[in-house]
């Protein structure tokens, strides 16, 4: 899971950039860039880190330029080095750098095709570098001596032919402008809004708009499942459907967990949807446990809260807060390695007894992925002195490996696959355990747009929207992941870093 932001300005955009990817941090964890260009010249910045620690006044100072992308990462795809960390640049045609969020389903065939048919070379892992060479490519083949905005319109359509998977991109094209575009399924989001200026108009995309609220841009839209906007130098705007059967099939688990409360996206409130998952929630509590007896409602910060309240008022029982969270501790489900994980859960929560002690509590959390945080902060409650522990999940059983660029890729890590409700209630050590159901979160989340006929479910049921994956694509990630996992390439990452971020600078 990533987030990027683009944006064409009349002044320098370094900063509006920089400000954009920090409000988009619960995104990713892992690394973070800018590059900018400036007199037909890309200024490029990236390492590990957030972003306040990657990005310091004598980077911000060289990223000049009224035109630039940026990338925060967290690896689903390839390592979590630092030569993995986005904005990719190509140099051929004319000088390209590409952003990107999501994670292609046919990676591997495309990095073979690359280097067989269209004589280019991938120097990492990462499918981000595969897709930026694939856009090169198809760029290429104009014949034009500048890009007109057809030119890009097609290459971006033989892209779609080519490209399998979840991507939101954002590329910058020297000379040109910048280009966004988004996977003719929409799985992962896309939005983009303006501002006026003395000096006229600037745009902005990104992956959640509050990252347009931060930076005091107006919202005017989400970009559209298959379709690729082109924002030029000069700040003219042209638009085209670049895929021939685009589906609305937006991942529903961004409403779940990754997006912030404060986001719109494809004009569905992030908020209302998880206030509707309360409500449908104690709904179901209200009805298949009428002789439980529960003493109050307290939920798992910070996603879960406004789910629990709506709970705790369906049910008409006192909420409480009965954790505090530690806001200097990073997200714990995007934390790379499940030993880390595990310690950060101590760090990151801690009890309030007096809300605990004696009593029988209802715990709310968005979801349970892997099990290790909801056994843990059960473990944390009963310490606390609670007499009975239960349990709630506003997202049903994750039982299946997720494709599209969330970190759920192997099966075996997923506490519900393969299990019923009783064997997970027993794993997680709860009295008892409640799961949202699918249909009940479908119309949750999209009571805000009826117009949004289908969402990207499979980590629940198994239906992977881009029809292209079966048992063995599963197996051989599945395998992949084990024998590259991220712990070792952290420990391979340290004695590059310097050297790496020596050339960035």
């Amino acid at each position: 899971m990533c987030g990027i932001v683009g944006i064409v300005g009349k002044t320098p955009v370094s900063q509006n950039i920089y400000d954009g990817l920090t409000v988009l941090q619960h995104r990713g964890q892992d690394a973070a860039g800018i590059v900018t260009i400036h007199n037909n010249t890309f200024r490029l910045r990236k390492g590990n880190g957030l972003v306040k620690d990657v990005f310091h006044t004598r980077h911000m100072l060289r990223l000049q330029g009224n035109i630039g992308i940026g990338h925060i990462r967290y690896p689903t795809a390839g390592t979590s080095s630092s030569s993995e960390a986005q904005p990719f640049y190509a140099n051929s045609p004319f000088g390209l750098s590409l952003a990107h969020n999501g994670n292609l389903t046919n990676a591997e065939e495309l990095r073979t095709w690359l280097f067989d048919e269209a004589r280019r070379h991938v120097n990492t892992t990462s499918d981000s570098e595969v897709l930026l060479n694939i856009l090169a490519h198809e760029l290429q083949q104009s014949e034009n001596i500048s890009l007109t905005p057809e030119d890009i319109f097609n290459a971006v359509a033989k892209v779609h032919k080519r490209v399998r998977g979840a991507y939101a991109t954002v590329a910058l094209i020297v000379g040109h402008g910048m280009i966004a575009f988004r996977d003719p399924n929409g799985i992962r989001p896309l939005v983009f809004g303006k501002r006026e200026t003395e000096l006229g108009v600037e745009y902005m995309v990104a992956s959640e708009s509050v990252a347009l609220d931060a930076c005091s841009f107006d919202f005017v839209r989400d970009v559209a499942p298959g379709e690729t906007i082109f924002f030029s130098e000069n700040g003219q705007i042209h638009s085209q459907q670049c895929a021939e059967n685009p589906v609305y099939s937006p991942c529903i688990f961004e409403f779940v967990y990754f997006a912030r409360p404060d986001s719109t996206m494809d004009k569905m409130s992030v908020y209302a949807s998880r206030v509707e998952m309360g409500t449908k929630l104690g709904e179901k509590i209200a009805v298949e446990w009428q002789d439980v007896d529960i003493d109050v409602v307290i939920p798992i910060p910070e996603t879960s809260c406004d789910i629990a309240l709506q709970i705790a008022k369906q049910l008409n029982l006192p909420y409480r807060q009965g954790f505090v969270k530690n806001r200097y501790i990073g997200r714990t489900f995007i934390m790379p390695g499940q030993e880390q994980r595990k310690k950060s859960v101590r760090q990151k929560l801690n009890a309030i007894t007096t809300e605990f002690k004696g009593k029988n509590v209802l715990l709310v959390d968005d979801s349970i992925v892997r099990g290790t945080t909801s056994e843990q902060i059960i473990n944390m409650a009963r310490a606390a002195g609670a007499n009975k522990v239960y349990f709630a999940s506003a997202a049903p059983e994750v039982r299946f490996p997720n494709v599209y660029g969330i970190d759920m890729p192997s099966a075996n890590e997923l506490i519900a696959h393969g299990r019923e409700l009783d064997d997970i209630c027993n794993l997680l050590g709860a009295d008892k355990l409640i799961y949202q159901s699918l249909g009940d979160l479908i119309s949750a989340v999209s009571v805000g747009n009826p117009e949004i006929k289908s969402f990207d479910t499979s980590v629940f049921n198994g239906n992977y929207v881009t029809n292209d994956i079966d048992q063995e694509y599963l197996e051989r990630l599945d395998a992949l992941r084990n024998n590259t996992s991220k712990e070792e390439s952290d420990k391979d990452a340290d004695s590059v870093i310097d050297m790496y971020n020596e050339g960035a600078e």
